[in-house]
């Protein structure tokens, strides 16, 4: 299954003489770094290109069929324009979205009414990709330290009630040797939608 370390310098000793500082709010001063801060680990985060993405597709059962339907590249890079767009979809039990991104990572999706439910294959993916760090923002998680963590997050039982339990999750992802898009493709399988997923996987060959 699968993530970022800030580097920071101590300038206590230079003092600081930005114009007007000794009569700031020290709390503004300080929001105003923690917002630089912000903007800094955001620049290592990318957009994935049309070539970065292997799939992105919408997995869902209409009168008891399942449909899968290759979805626009520009959801594979936010999270809640694909939640928003699977929530328009007419499944009986709900929507679901696999997404695989450079074989590094994949994240599973599922809208049941206004229930939101991710899974992410590796957190340390958040590091440098749109989608993944919009999924643990999402989980409200950090990137853990890189011995820390194996790397799935999320709610890992998303499919239980499709067969697919937290155990057999687990089991597919800890295959560290197979890229992303195959470990997602086996998840389809699992869910019953192989076929067709398989087929529109194929179409962004």
């Amino acid at each position: 299954m699968a993530d970022s370390s800030d580097e920071v310098y101590d300038l206590g000793d230079r003092g600081d003489d930005r114009p007007g500082l000794e009569d700031a709010d020290p709390d503004l001063v300080d929001e105003e770094v923690d917002a630089d801060d912000d903007v800094d680990d955001d620049d290592d985060v990318e957009d994935a290109l049309e070539d970065d993405v292997d799939f992105i597709m919408a997995l869902y059962r209409e009168d008891g069929t399942p449909v899968v339907a290759a979805l626009d590249i520009d959801l594979a890079n936010d999270l809640d324009d694909l939640v928003a767009f699977l929530q328009r979809l007419p499944g009986d039990n709900g929507a679901s979205a696999l997404v695989s991104i450079a074989g590094e990572f994949f994240a599973a999706v599922r809208v049941r009414g206004r229930h939101v439910h991710v899974a992410l294959s590796d957190v340390y993916s958040a590091e440098n990709w749109s989608l993944a760090r919009d999924i643990i923002d999402f989980l409200g998680i950090e990137i853990p330290d890189e011995d820390d963590e194996d790397g799935l997050v999320g709610d890992l039982d998303l499919f239980a009630d499709q067969g697919l339990s937290e155990m057999d999750l687990e089991a597919i992802c800890a295959d560290l040797d197979e890229d992303s898009d195959t470990l997602a493709l086996e998840i389809a399988d699992e869910i019953h939608f192989g076929p067709q997923a398989r087929k529109v996987a194929e179409a962004f060959s």
